[in-house]
């Protein structure tokens, strides 16, 4: 049996006895459903999550789609039901959960792995940028994408969570001296850690010659500034940023999310991008990597890390 329909027979269990839950236990049945009919809902969740996730483990690919498509839309509504009326917020959170589980256990059911290469398709294919558009040009692009993704990923999306959190009733009250602990933690994690971003960025424009963006990579092996001593400083300052956002907001699903996103990044996309940099720049990046640590800094510097911060790609 495949992981993908190891993980649909899990659900299909952990479905059943959440239905014997609700059936049973007030506590769950208000947190996760909130004052919704628990029968009307049953009539159809059994059949479309708690069935079709059994078949789908006994190997049915149909069942697959179906159990995930119907986990997606009670997600959907689940989230706006909790928004309009602020119940069943813990409710949305397990079908997050299971939404998640779900589509990556149905790409390995119907593709028998998880396509991850589709995340550098497109407009986020990787693409060096035009070696002859001068410095300024790249330094005012990964200024504009600095100010576009920040603003997004650490204020417009964390804005929205930590609202979520308060609506969904899922913030705890804290005491105010935790509260001035973690905006204090907060503030300062988030100008240490936006400083060692804009080092890092300034480092892959100038002495890269292109940007951070995937369709606009550097030409050079960077390896000056923060990268002589970790070789992903961007990811390390966004991951702290997050973490510090959602100090500064006191939200815990937003460190959640930080955290979350790490996990993607690390997984998902640090592999495809260092499959690209062994193609492009061959034994530079080897050595480099072997050298300097993907997530733990080294300081101080490696003796044998070279003084500037370039080296020349493969052609």
């Amino acid at each position: 049996m495949s992981w993908g329909r190891r993980y649909f027979a899990v659900q299909s269990v952990a479905g059943a006895l959440w239905w014997i839950a609700v059936c049973t236990l007030p506590g769950v049945r208000s947190a996760t459903l909130g004052s919704l009919d628990p029968v009307v809902v049953a009539v159809f969740d059994v059949p479309l999550f708690v069935v079709a996730s059994a078949l789908a483990a006994a190997g049915s690919r149909a069942a697959a789609v179906v159990t995930t498509g119907w986990t997606a839309l009670v997600m959907a509504a689940l989230a706006v039901w909790a928004t309009a009326t602020t119940e069943a917020g813990a409710g949305v959170l397990v079908m997050i959960g299971a939404t998640v589980g779900s589509a990556l256990a149905l790409a390995l059911v119907v593709l028998g792995r998880v396509p991850t290469e589709w995340l550098t398709t497109g407009p986020l294919r990787f693409r060096t940028a035009d070696p002859d558009a001068g410095r300024r040009r790249h330094v005012l692009g990964t200024a504009l994408q600095i100010t576009v993704f920040w603003g997004l990923f650490l204020g417009v999306l964390p804005l929205v969570i930590a609202a979520a959190e308060h609506r969904w009733r899922l913030h705890p009250t804290l005491p105010d001296g935790v509260v001035t602990t973690a905006v204090v933690t907060g503030a300062v994690a988030l100008v240490a850690a936006s400083a060692l971003g804009i080092a890092s960025a300034a480092a892959m424009s100038t002495q890269g010659a292109g940007t951070p963006l995937p369709s606009a990579m550097p030409n050079r092996l960077v390896i000056a500034g923060p990268y002589r001593s970790v070789r992903n400083p961007m990811a390390l300052a966004g991951i702290a940023q997050g973490v510090a956002v959602g100090l500064l907001l006191t939200s815990w699903m937003v460190v959640v999310y930080a955290l979350a996103g790490s996990i993607v990044w690390n997984c998902v996309v640090r592999p495809l991008e260092e499959a690209d940099l062994d193609h492009r720049f061959g034994d530079d990046f080897r050595r480099y990597a072997a050298r300097v640590r993907c997530w733990v800094p080294r300081w101080p510097v490696p003796a044998s890390a070279p003084a500037d911060a370039i080296s020349p790609p493969r052609r």
